[in-house]
């Protein structure tokens, strides 16, 4: 599974762990997860790859919204989350965002 939601009890946040596989990384040394809850900065939030080669970040997110993300690999590779909550279609091309439920 390639996100984790994390409920916090003591605040109105959950924790969402995204996660990107190995086999979705190819030869990628760098990866963001980008979307509105960072501003769409492919900057704000580099996500961490662990010896089995899998990217992962882990953000507090609002409950009870829906957030459009994708994933940044390298400088140009933009890819979606296989098990985003659904997908939208944005106002570049035909492609479409991921979206996470909260």
């Amino acid at each position: 599974m390639a996100i984790r939601k994390q409920s916090l009890k003591s605040k109105p946040v959950c924790k969402v762990t995204f996660k990107i596989p190995e086999e979705m990384v190819d030869a990628a040394t760098q990866a963001h997860v980008v979307g509105e809850f960072n501003d769409w900065s492919t900057s704000a939030t580099p996500m961490q790859r662990s010896k089995k080669g899998v990217f992962s970040a882990t953000v507090e997110l609002e409950k009870g919204r829906s957030y459009q993300f994708r994933y940044l690999l390298g400088q140009s590779r933009w890819e979606n989350d296989p098990d985003a909550d659904g997908y939208l279609p944005t106002h570049f091309g035909n492609s479409h965002n991921s979206v996470i439920h909260l």
